[in-house]
């Protein structure tokens, strides 16, 4: 485990290809954002809870808010490794810390803070996470 990370953290690979990338070589800005998505998606499977079911509950999830601290560039071709540790969360919403190292030598690129909350898919109007995202995240976050 990186420095800051807890048990409850969640590693996605992800490799930077020419369609992450300027004309430089340099990943986007805006392409970070995709890979915590992903993270963030692949942790909620990895522990057994599938967003299709959530779909035909007519639950989705958005992000609320952001906050984003771009450290160094990636560039293509780097190996990436792309956290999600949950580490807040209420009846509605849930917190997440989530950051982009660079594997081949652990540097930091990216970290940011990322509130997810759950809405009615029908209405868009904010909505009690289900039973078992609160269970998990029960289980996950540090306690507060």
């Amino acid at each position: 485990m990186s420095e800051g990370e807890t048990a409850a953290t969640f590693g996605l690979p992800v490799r930077v290809y020419i369609e992450d990338t300027d004309a430089g070589g340099i990943v986007y800005h805006a392409r970070y954002l995709h890979y915590m998505e992903r993270a963030r998606t692949e942790w909620v499977r990895s522990c057994g809870i599938g967003l299709r079911a959530g779909l035909a509950d007519n639950i989705s999830y958005v992000v609320q808010r952001l906050s984003i601290h771009y450290v160094l560039p990636a560039v293509l071709d780097d190996e990436l490794t792309v956290t999600a540790e949950p580490v807040a969360f209420g009846r509605v919403w849930m917190d997440f810390r989530q950051r982009v190292v660079r594997a081949k030598d652990g540097k930091l690129l990216c970290e940011a803070s990322v509130r997810v909350a759950c809405i009615a898919l029908d209405s868009g109007r904010p909505r009690r996470l289900p039973e078992n995202m609160l269970e998990l995240l029960g289980s996950n976050c540090p306690t507060l």
